[in-house]
């Protein structure tokens, strides 16, 4: 049974862990490139030193190519999605009820005027973006605006607003670019010992030293294949908490916990692909557009919590 949420401990749980889960990806990223440079340097000397001096300068790499790759997402990370999702910018006379609800959580959230954008297409979703609360979007789908009465439009409209006063478009968007990193090196070294192959595996592993060597190359394909694997399921767990932390900070604004319940109902049985959607981006919408979870999908590889369940912690807070 979901339990009450006590807002502002839920954010600062949520905040604190998603930090930590960020200082862990990169320290990830940065021990990945120290387990390259080890394989490298063992490779060249048939020998398996305590302390890899290429390892030092792959996992500083690493981790400085992390940075300027966050640093270059951050920047332009916004309005790369706004453009894959085809969200087309609208005056407030193009949809006047949905500025009007936007200037309302704007208020109540106390986060800037954000952007309003528009997808035109008869699924029904929305999502926000933006890598501070001074630059960012709302863009709602045009069948979400025609099939939502205002008090559904008000709850989506705040969910999304929490995205932004909660600062979740900014760590999902470094988490996600950590992840692609992780995702991009591993694959590479899985390229590299599939078809250009080692010099220990050519070579007949005649004494320990090339043993070692041999065993470290074995650790570092076991690591590219199960890295990206452990940094995506990193990533969805992160995404399904800002979930709960949207919606429950959603009533918070609000004050009306059966508008989002009532649209999570009608999102959740529309629910469909459209033109724009791609699976690096399906994490960011208010429901996945590309997949239904429920409770007995797989929490690994879920970006959004059971509906049921976000509906059930909904009804919680407003008994």
């Amino acid at each position: 049974m979901a339990t009450t949420t006590n807002f502002v401990a839920a954010q600062a749980a949520n905040r604190r862990n998603t930090l930590i889960l960020l200082v862990v990806l990169t320290l990830f990223a940065a021990g990945f490139g120290y387990l390259i440079g080890w394989v490298l340097q063992s490779e060249a000397t048939d020998e398996v030193p305590l302390v890899s001096q290429a390892g030092l300068v792959m996992a500083s790499g690493l981790a400085v190519a992390s940075v300027v790759w966050s640093l270059i997402s951050l920047t332009y990370g916004s309005r790369l999605v706004v453009a894959m999702a085809d969200a087309k910018e609208i005056a407030k006379d193009d949809a006047p009820q949905l500025f009007n609800v936007v200037e309302e959580m704007s208020i109540a959230s106390g986060v800037p005027m954000p952007g309003v954008r528009v997808m035109e297409t008869d699924a029904l979703n929305a999502f926000a973006t933006g890598t501070s609360t001074s630059n960012a979007t709302i863009a709602v789908t045009r069948g979400l605006l025609n099939t939502l009465n205002r008090d559904e439009l008000q709850g989506v409209i705040a969910h999304e607003m929490a995205h932004i006063a909660n600062l979740d478009t900014r760590y999902m968007t470094i988490v996600g670019v950590t992840v692609g990193l992780i995702a991009l090196i591993a694959d590479m070294i899985l390229r590299t010992m599939r078809w250009g192959g080692t010099r220990s595996s050519r070579n007949s592993n005649s004494d320990k030293k090339s043993s070692g060597a041999g065993l470290l190359i074995i650790v570092l394909v076991v690591v590219a294949i199960i890295a990206p694997i452990a940094a995506k399921a990193v990533q969805m767990a992160v995404s399904r908490q800002r979930e709960y932390l949207a919606d429950a900070t959603s009533v918070q604004f609000t004050r009306n916990p059966s508008g989002l319940i009532s649209a999570l109902q009608k999102l959740a049985a529309a629910a469909a692909p459209f033109p724009g959607v791609s699976r690096a981006t399906q994490h960011l919408f208010i429901v996945n557009p590309i997949k239904t979870f429920t409770a007995k999908s797989s929490a690994l590889m879920a970006t959004h919590p059971d509906v049921a369940d976000r509906i059930a912690r909904l009804r919680n807070l407003g008994a």
